[in-house]
């Protein structure tokens, strides 16, 4: 089997196989060694079941099959957030497919270790009333100064925007550490299919309960299940401003929120959520939609944001969706448009080329979208069931596949921590890294949240943003992130490098670029910090590689 295929819209150069034993672990001892400047690198080139009988003796086992580690990298690059030490260690203990197959069955608590980790960030556990008392909401100008009137700076501790943080440092923690990465990487999906923006007043205290209780348990379940508990969760309500959405002629009785009929979230409900921008749907349909809708709202979404339905503001008229009568009363009208768009097959083409799309390549084969679409309409939504359809389909594995995706900026920086064996105690300059690179967690710009194709991240300046990031991770200078002590000295032969880091061999481009980068003049460059030791500056460079980008 050929190690991985190239193709001309890939950047930089494949790797091989490399073959069977494991790989060393990358140990770095930052500060070790003399130090090497560079005065210009080269950045963006970088880039039998044994049969038994009484009366003779048993014959010998036959021999397990030999342990495929292109194949396992591939599985871990696209189930898990890039290759880890450990991960790969457990996926040749019991083969790829058996790997796969845990993977795919629901888990339960996280084990102790990681629970124990968790446990730091109280806000995951605390429900949005509790948020809410907890970091009352204050001006703009008080939140950006961290005042509040002409009182004293707060701490942080105190500060709304700890909430947001903690979230998001708990998602590296558990991309880098769980047992269950599959899981993780599907939370994500779903909360970027089903995005909401914490820079959006409420949401901000909204976030923490719209992960924890409407994407992650569903994540396993049935597609409708996911759908329903995301339709009524405070946070999307407030988001696509369904919250404020009422039938024509309704008085709020002195309220000053607006009133009248707010089509933003039946529109993305059609065109991002089910059917898809060309899901045959009509401007008809999303108004009628909306119709279905009026009533769903909250009690308060800074006091006490709950989901309420309320009545008086419902539309009670019938209405007409994609030519079916929608005439069940109250707020079951909105629950039949979801049963309606749930076992649409626009709906099941569009759920399936998007995890296509992300476990497979950005342009996934049609006939492999229309199988899965078929598994999810024959089995009524039932996810497990899709993504086996996708894991098992011959596609997935397919050489051309291998590599074929582009990291988005958390699944490089996840990925290069699992490959470093990086521990997290402060994600502050993570989260800051990944802003500056373009994906500030939970706070993507717009309902469609964040691309998924390889054009929306590649650019010289992100490039330039990886190599760096990859420098000051190998070489220690990231606060709150710590590399392993100890073990064997430091290589800095860039090949062995590359097996312990990418776990397969460098191409013969990307080599040559490296050692050229290495071998470049030296000149100060002003870092008060001082220059990376040379097996980190190695390492770097190995995590800033065209092929430790791709996935």
């Amino acid at each position: 089997m050929s190690a991985c295929e190239q193709t001309p819209s890939r950047t930089g150069a494949c790797a091989g196989s490399p073959g069977h034993g494991e790989a060393p672990r990358a140990t770095f001892r930052p500060g070790a060694g003399s130090g090497l400047r560079m005065r210009s690198l080269p950045l963006l080139a970088l880039l039998g079941v044994t049969a038994c009988a009484a009366s003779r003796p048993l014959p010998p086992a036959a021999p397990p099959p030999p342990f495929d580690a292109e194949r396992a990298l591939h599985a871990l690059e696209r189930l898990a957030y890039g290759p880890s030490a450990r991960d790969l260690e457990a996926v040749r203990r019991v083969g790829v497919d058996a790997w796969v197959d845990g993977q795919l069955r629901p888990g339960g608590a996280p084990p102790p270790a990681l629970a124990a980790r968790l446990a730091a960030f109280p806000t995951l556990a605390q429900s949005p009333q509790q948020l809410l008392e907890s970091f009352p909401p204050r001006g703009a100008a008080a939140e950006r100064d961290g005042e509040e009137g002409g009182r004293a700076r707060l701490p942080w501790e105190e500060r709304p925007r700890r909430i947001v943080e903690e979230l998001a440092t708990a998602k590296l923690v558990r991309a880098v550490e769980s047992e269950r990465p599959l899981e993780e990487v599907l939370v994500d999906f779903w909360f970027n299919h089903f995005n909401v923006s914490a820079d959006k007043g409420a949401v901000r205290w909204l976030v923490t309960s719209y992960e924890r209780d409407a994407i992650r348990p569903h994540v396993y379940g049935k597609f409708r299940d996911l759908l329903g508990a995301v339709a009524h969760h405070p946070a999307m309500l407030f988001y696509l401003d369904n919250w404020q959405s009422t039938r024509e002629g309704f008085a709020r009785g002195g309220a000053r929120a607006p009133t009248g009929l707010n089509e933003n979230y039946a529109r993305e409900l059609l065109e991002l959520h089910t059917l898809g921008v060309d899901g045959g749907y009509t401007q008809q349909d999303v108004r009628e939609v909306a119709r279905c809708f009026t009533g769903w709202s909250l009690r308060a979404p800074r006091r006490e944001p709950a989901f309420v339905f309320r009545a008086a503001a419902h539309d009670p008229g019938a209405k007409r969706v994609l030519g079916h009568e929608i005439d069940a009363g109250g707020a079951r009208d909105g629950e039949a448009v979801l049963d309606l768009l749930a076992r649409q097959p626009a709906t099941a083409h569009l759920v399936a080329l998007k995890l296509a799309r992300r476990f497979v390549s950005d342009a996934p084969p049609e006939a492999l979208v229309e199988r899965v679409a078929r598994v999810f309409l024959d089995t009524g939504g039932d996810l497990p069931s899709v993504y086996r359809a996708l894991f098992h389909a011959p596609e997935f594995w397919a050489p051309e596949a291998r590599g074929a995706k582009t990291k988005t900026p958390l699944e490089f920086v996840a990925s290069a921590l699992r490959a470093t064996d990086a521990r997290v105690e402060s994600a502050r300059p993570l989260l800051a890294a990944l802003a500056r690179m373009g994906q500030p967690l939970y706070r993507a710009p717009a309902p469609t949240g964040f691309a998924d194709r390889a054009q929306a991240w590649v650019s010289s300046g992100s490039l330039v943003a990886r190599v760096n990031f990859g420098l000051a991770l190998a070489s220690g200078r990231l606060p709150g992130v710590h590399l392993p002590e100890g073990g064997p000295p430091p290589a800095t032969d860039p090949d062995a490098l590359a097996l312990a880091l990418l776990h397969r061999p460098l191409s013969s481009a990307t080599r040559d670029t490296l050692l050229a980068a290495l071998q470049a003049p030296t000149a100060a460059t002003g870092d008060a910090l001082g220059p990376p030791p040379p097996a980190p500056l190695v390492a770097g460079l190995l995590l800033g590689s065209p092929e430790f980008q791709k996935r």
